[in-house]
Parts: structure tokens; C-alpha cells; sequence
């Protein structure tokens, strides 16, 4: 007997051992025997063979058997298949059909042999390695012949051919020729029915996104898998193959190249988890997410934290926290399925920092795809079907969308995607899935990822005179799909340009800690000893120090922002830690009873009303719950996203325009009329003069006596309270009318500086004046709204107003 018999006989006897001593970390007895039986119990149905075995368990029962597995699988796998077959024959004889293929395969630990494809190298080859990344593209599973039987008529013969190629373990690889004669010349009949074919598929795994190098192209590299392997993944799943790296040798054309293409033969396909790759979490982490949930301000924090060095854009950077936080996602007992993913579009004037923002929500997002309107199609965004060019057959490729799959989808320059390629998104951003019916591949893969998309107007600036549908050019079936839409103007005014000149030349004069000034500005050269020490030691910094040159000046009370990866923690916890808020019938009656009001007015809106509305404050309340780690949304998550809502609504320029003009005429008209009723009675006014000077001692002292009857008259209408004000705590309400208008009015001027010019609401100012712990009534807004528009200082539009100049 060769050495190479007596290494196979040895290696069969070792894993016979192994089962037959049933060893095993977790169980005492019958861990493997039980997969056994299970595997017996299941094979009618299945007709499947295919033993996992724990690397840690081979390594704890026999340190050398575990160091052969991971150096020449090819020599150890087909003497563990043999003991198997035995094994099983011998517990069950009759069970196994003849040409049954017995598998075995490797999980667990893989230590320095867990790779990804930029770091599958040479020194890999012929080793077993545990390759993570993601399916891009997937073949058909087509039948490759093992074994031919042919059939001679002349001898009434058979004979019988096997085939081998680089998958086979067993002895090298055999020609791929079918036999036509025999030894003799006579012709050969192929029996197909007793020749015995596998089923052979062929996928394509790239490196994670979130793991490439930036700015370099990601690496692939091609898994073959047989059998019972075939379809264990489709284009979009995150996978983990445990398998052989093989060389193939290239096509003998006269010559033999010295450059070789090497595949992975799949032994083993496990599914990783989104939650697997998250970040981890310290105690110190958990005590700071905590405190920062439970602030009052905590969404204007991690608005100002998402991008500070952009100046303003608050609203925008709230909205884009809510989409990070995302909403909550069902699928009902029907099959129905709610997206829980939020979009969003920004549409404005050149050089307003829409890509900056893109890419502030890239950098923090743990799964994100970027790509630009013109450098990307339809298919490109979704799924396509292309043709192999080794064999000529079709397979499925993942698009960005599929790719990004519980992720975000950046988009540039949206507005330069042609009609057909937009149309191809319509699809994921309701269903979330995409849907492929071409050359004979009928398939729906996953597409379940928030977008996030960036446009320009048709003409360049944004025309104030007409509605965004003819700005951007986008159908309203498109538009209905964005839950956030942002019109963002590049207004002239020097207050502002000042601050923004300011805040941009801050950012040229920075210098970073440690830089010297020789770096050639490049950043990757400059050491920072501080946040070093705090890597080392685990430690996740809260916050950043503030330097006025790049996050502009310090306003009175301002925090200092976030860290970086601190706020990516902070959103991942929300994530998966509050994944399912539950609405409280309070919180249920206000989206229900603001949906109402919404539909029922009679004003000019960015957006038409639908459905898709309701479920946008559904998705957008559900978010705000997340960021304040809260398991419910309350009235308080409800208001405060109306308030968002509100200037997503009204936002239109155009519609605005024709509010401020309709509101100057009307103006215009009742001081037209005061005027004249003042002119006609300026003659009797003549002859009440010397009766109004008589009186003057006595108007005198009923005016020192009118404050305090108007006091009184007030204390005496503060008892007729509504029940709402009677159920607010003692400490909410204002402590005095006087006090209650004043409270008012700031919030007032708070309400029209946040709009910068835009429309506001009586909600707004409620929304404001909750916040500061103040409770009034509806009528004592509306009286001081109605005292300002005497004043000249703001335009009451029925429910609404704005700034009068």
C-alpha cells in the first residue's frame, strides 16, 4: 500500500472516531449523532447529505487532524465522506441510493483564514478559507455530467465514463469528450437516463461596501457551488462561504499562459446579519446614549452634529436624522409590507451644499451607496441580466439598490436621470423589492433602503414664480414617493452672506491639532495624541472640542457637537434597540385628526396630500420615538414632526409669492378704507374738541383706573379655562396674561427666523411655545398674530402667516 492510501485510510479512521465517539463542546452526548438522525429523518423529503462539522471541535478532539483540514482539505474531504457514508449506511443500510453524494462541511472558527476577496492571495490557494462579502451576480443552475453511460449495439455492451474538473477532490482532472467508439470502432449511444449529472451554479461574491478602500474598485471573486448548495443565495445577500481557493488552469491555445484564474469551491453558505457587523457597544456608550436621550434638545443636537460645517440647514439636518433613525417596518399576517425606510429629495439653486449633505449622511450610515443621475441607468440602479462571456449564459447582476439593501442610496444630480431609468426606482421606493422578468428569469430581490436624493431646477435656478413639478420636472407619482422635500434657496441677504463668508473662511484658516503646516494639506499625516489614546483605550468620545474656525461662532448656551462616531453609535442603538415603536391611541388621533385638517385645506401645497402622507407622519413620529429611545410614539413625537411637516408642505416659492401678493392686496385695501372712514369723520371730530378738552381730568383718571379693571377683567376670564388647559400641570402655564402674550410673541419671532421668509402656522408656534413648558389657547395666539398684522410686521393668511416684508 502507497503512502498516499495509507494518509486516506488514516484520515477516514480518525473522522470515523470522531463520529463515532459523538465529540462535541455543547452536548455531552449525541451532538453529531443526533445531526445524523436528523439528516436520516429529513432525507425522503430533502434527499440531502450534508454533515456541518464545528472546526472547534475537531481542533478540541485532535489538534493535527484540524491543522490538515485547514491546510489540504482536498486531501482530508473525500476520506470524511467515505466514513459518512458508512456511518449512515450502518445506522440506516437501506436509506442511501446508490449514487447518492455523501458532503461534508466546516463552520465556526476560522481565524486567520476568514478573508475577503481584496485579501484572497496566492498563499491561500488550496486552502480552506471563510470568504465574507456580497452577491453581486448569479448564473443559472445548469446539470455538469459526473458520470456518462453509453451503449453499444453492435456488442450489446455498456460502458460507463467519469468526469473531473477542478471541484473534484478526487484524482486530477479528465477530459470533457464524450466517447463516440469503443476499443473495437463501434459507435457508442449515449444513455442519458442512467448517467448521473450535479447541479452546477456559479456566483459572483464582491467585498462589503462599507469595507472598500475609498476610491479604489472592489474586488470579486468567483464561488462554485454544486449539489445541494445551488440557489443558497441570490445577488444583494451578505454571505459568509466556507471552501477551497482553487486554481484554474487557463485554455491551452498552442501556448500555456503562467497567469491563473483561481475560484472558491463552496463547501458551506451562511448568512450573515446586518446586526453582526454593527458597532459594539462599552457601558461608558450605554450611560451617554442614555443621557443624551433623555435631554429636551436632543434633536437639535444631533441636527447640529450631523454636519457642522455647513452652515444653517437645520431643518434639513433634523429630517435627515429622522431618515437615518428610519421608521418601523411591517409586514402583516396578509403578506402585506409597510416600508419603514424614509426618503428624501432636495431641490435647489447651484452651490447650497446638497452634496455635502449626501455625503454627511454616507459617512455616518453603516451601509451606503453613492451614485450621480447621469453616470448611472435604470438597470444599473435596480437589477439587469447579462450574458456570460466564458459560457455565453445569462445571469442575474444586483444593481445599487439591491446592493444597498437595508442601507441608503445616495443620488446626484436626480434631475439628470433620463424619464425610462427614473421610472425603473418607482418600484423600490414603495415595495422596496425589484422585480425581474427578462430572457426567461422571472425573480424579486430585496431593495430595502431609504433614498436619498439631491436635484437641480430645469433652469438652472430655481424660479420662484412656478410650482416645483415644473422646476424639477419630476411626475407627482414620483414626488408622492419622497417623504421629505426640501427647497433649499440661495436668498440674498448680506446678514446671512456675512455669516456664511465667515463661517467659510473659518474653515480655510483651520489647522488641526499636531498639523505643522507641512503636511501639503493632507490630513492622513497628522497625529492627533488625544484621540489616539482614546482608540486605544476603547473609549468612544461624546463630544468634540468646539473651535469657532470650523463650526462658526458660539451662540449663547450652544453645545459642543457630537463626535463622529459617537452619533453613528447613538443611531445604530436607536435602530436596534427601538426597532418597533408602538403608536398610543393619543398619539393614533393626532396623525388621524392633522391627516384631516391637511386634506380639508384649501391651500397651496409642495407635495399633493395622499395616503402616502399619512403613512410619511406614521414613518416620521415612529422615527422621532427612535431618537428618544423610546418603545412608543406619544403626542409629543406627533407635533413635533407637524411642525416638519408644515415646512415641507408650504415650502413652495411659488405658492408663497401668491400668498405674500394676495395678502399685500387685501392689506392694501382695508387701510384704503380705514383712510377714507377716517377722512369722513374727521368734521365731527372738530367739534369734540373743546368737550374732549373739559373731559381731559376725568378721561385721565379712568385711564390710571383701566389697568387694574382690565386686570381684574382678565383675572375673571382666566377662570373660564378649557378642560385641556385645567388637565396641563400648574408649572406649564403662563403665570399671568401679560406674561402669556410676551411668551407668545418670542415664539412668534422663533417661528419666523426658523422659516427664513417661509410660511408659518399657528402649530409651529403651539409647537414652540410646548417646548418652553408654556400652555395657552388657540384665541390668545390668534389675538397677538392679529396685533402684530396691525403692527405692519406679519400678513395673516387665514390659518397661516408670514413676514410682511
Amino acid at each position: 500500500m502507497d503512502e498516499q492510501s495509507e494518509l486516506r485510510l488514516e484520515l477516514k479512521r480518525d473522522f470515523t472516531e470522531f463520529l463515532d465517539q459523538d465529540f462535541g463542546r455543547e452536548t455531552g452526548v449525541g451532538r453529531y449523532v443526533a445531526k445524523v438522525d436528523d439528516i436520516i429523518k429529513h432525507y425522503a423529503q430533502t434527499k440531502r447529505v450534508r454533515l456541518e462539522v464545528d472546526l472547534q471541535d475537531l481542533s478540541d478532539y485532535n489538534e493535527e487532524l484540524h491543522r490538515r483540514v485547514m491546510g489540504s482539505p482536498s486531501t482530508c474531504m473525500p476520506p470524511f465522506e467515505e466514513a459518512l457514508e458508512e456511518f449512515i449506511r450502518n445506522r440506516s443500510p437501506k436509506l442511501l441510493e446508490e449514487s447518492q453524494r455523501v458532503h461534508v462541511s466546516f463552520t465556526g472558527e476560522f481565524g486567520p483564514h476568514t478573508t475577503t476577496p481584496r485579501q484572497l492571495t496566492s498563499k491561500f490557494l488550496s486552502k480552506l478559507v471563510n470568504l465574507q462579502g456580497i452577491v453581486t451576480r448569479c448564473t443559472l443552475v445548469r446539470p455538469k455530467i459526473v458520470k456518462s453511460v453509453h451503449w453499444c449495439p453492435v456488442t450489446g455492451q455498456f460502458q460507463s465514463r467519469e468526469y473531473r474538473d477542478v471541484t473534484s477532490n478526487t484524482g486530477a482532472p479528465t477530459t470533457t469528450a464524450y466517447p463516440t467508439k469503443d476499443e473495437s470502432g463501434n459507435l457508442l449511444v449515449t444513455q442519458y437516463g442512467l448517467s448521473t449529472y450535479v447541479d452546477h451554479q456559479t456566483v459572483t461574491i464582491q467585498e462589503l461596501p462599507e469595507n472598500a478602500p475609498p476610491g479604489q474598485l472592489p474586488r470579486s471573486v468567483e464561488v462554485v457551488m454544486e449539489d445541494d448548495l445551488r440557489d443558497a443565495c441570490k445577488p444583494g445577500d451578505r454571505v459568509a462561504i466556507a471552501g477551497i481557493y482553487k486554481p484554474v488552469a487557463p485554455a491551452a491555445n498552442g501556448s500555456v499562459s503562467g497567469v491563473f484564474r483561481a475560484v472558491v469551491v463552496a463547501s458551506a453558505v451562511r448568512k450573515l446579519s446586518r446586526d453582526a457587523q454593527g458597532p459594539s457597544f462599552t457601558e461608558e456608550d450605554y450611560d451617554n446614549i442614555t443621557e443624551l436621550a433623555g435631554e429636551d434638545d436632543v434633536m437639535e443636537q444631533l441636527g447640529r452634529s450631523l454636519a457642522p460645517s455647513i452652515h444653517g440647514h437645520d431643518t434639513i439636518k433634523k429630517g435627515l436624522v429622522l431618515l437615518l433613525a428610519g421608521g418601523r417596518e411591517r409586514t402583516l399576517q396578509n403578506g402585506t409590507h409597510l416600508r419603514g425606510d424614509i426618503n428624501c429629495l432636495m431641490v435647489g439653486d447651484p452651490g447650497v451644499a446638497k452634496s455635502q449633505l449626501l455625503r454627511a449622511v454616507m459617512n455616518i450610515a453603516p451601509l451606503s451607496v453613492s451614485t450621480t443621475g447621469r453616470g448611472s441607468s435604470g438597470v444599473g440602479l435596480t437589477a439587469a441580466v447579462t450574458t456570460d462571456a466564458d459560457t455565453g449564459e445569462r445571469r442575474l447582476e444586483a444593481g445599487a439598490m439591491v446592493l444597498a439593501d437595508r442601507g441608503v442610496v445616495c443620488i446626484d444630480e436626480f434631475d439628470k436621470m433620463n424619464d425610462g431609468d427614473r421610472v425603473a426606482i418607482h418600484e423600490v421606493m414603495e415595495q422596496q423589492t425589484v422585480t425581474i422578468a427578462k430572457a426567461g428569469i422571472l425573480t424579486s430581490l430585496n431593495a430595502r433602503c431609504s433614498v436619498v436624493a439631491a436635484a437641480n431646477p430645469i433652469y438652472g435656478h430655481y424660479d420662484r414664480t412656478i410650482s416645483i413639478t415644473r422646476n424639477i420636472g419630476l411626475p407627482d407619482s414620483l414626488l408622492s414617493r419622497f417623504d421629505l422635500l426640501f427647497v433649499v434657496l440661495d436668498s440674498n441677504d448680506a446678514a446671512r452672506d456675512r455669516e456664511i463668508a465667515e463661517h467659510v473662511l473659518g474653515q480655510h484658516r483651520y489647522r488641526a491639532p499636531g498639523d505643522d503646516g507641512k503636511n501639503a494639506g493632507d490630513d492622513r499625516y497628522i497625529d492627533n495624541l488625544e484621540e489616539d489614546e482614546e482608540r486605544e483605550r476603547g473609549i468612544t468620545p461624546m463630544y468634540v472640542k468646539y473651535d469657532a474656525r470650523l463650526y462658526g461662532p458660539r451662540k449663547p448656551g450652544q453645545k459642543e457637537p457630537l463626535s463622529l462616531p459617537f452619533l453613528k453609535k447613538f443611531i445604530a442603538f436607536a435602530k436596534q434597540r427601538f426597532a418597533t415603536p408602538e403608536l398610543t391611541p393619543e398619539a393614533s388621533d393626532a396623525i388621524a385628526e392633522y391627516y384631516a385638517d391637511l386634506r380639508n385645506s384649501q391651500e397651496v401645497k409642495s407635495l399633493p396630500v395622499t395616503v402616502r402622507t399619512l403613512e410619511t407622519i406614521i414613518r416620521l413620529s415612529c422615527a422621532h420615538a427612535k431618537v428618544r429611545l423610546s418603545a412608543v410614539v406619544e403626542k409629543a413625537d406627533v407635533e413635533n414632526v407637524q411642525a416638519l411637516v408644515d415646512i415641507i408642505l408650504k415650502s413652495d416659492p411659488s405658492a408663497q409669492e401668491t400668498r405674500k401678493s394676495s395678502g399685500r392686496r387685501d392689506a392694501a385695501g382695508a387701510k384704503r378704507g380705514r383712510d377714507a372712514g377716517n377722512d369722513s369723520d374727521s368734521d365731527g371730530d372738530e367739534g369734540m374738541d373743546d368737550g374732549a378738552d373739559r373731559q381731559q381730568p376725568g378721561a385721565a383718571a379712568a385711564a390710571a383706573a383701566a389697568p387694574e379693571d382690565g386686570v381684574q377683567a382678565m383675572d375673571a376670564d382666566d377662570e373660564m379655562i378649557s378642560e385641556d388647559e385645567a388637565a396641563a400641570p400648574a408649572g406649564a402655564a403662563a403665570s399671568s396674561p401679560l406674561a402669556a402674550g410676551e411668551a407668545i410673541r418670542q415664539a412668534v419671532d422663533e417661528v419666523l427666523q426658523r422659516s427664513g421668509g417661509a410660511v408659518c402656522s399657528v402649530t409651529g408656534v403651539k409647537a414652540v411655545l410646548a417646548a418652553k413648558g408654556v400652555t395657552v389657547s388657540a384665541a390668545a395666539i390668534h389675538e397677538v398674530l392679529t396685533e402684530l398684522d396691525a403692527a405692519d410686521k406679519i400678513i395673516i393668511d387665514g390659518a397661516d402667516f408670514y413676514p410682511a416684508h
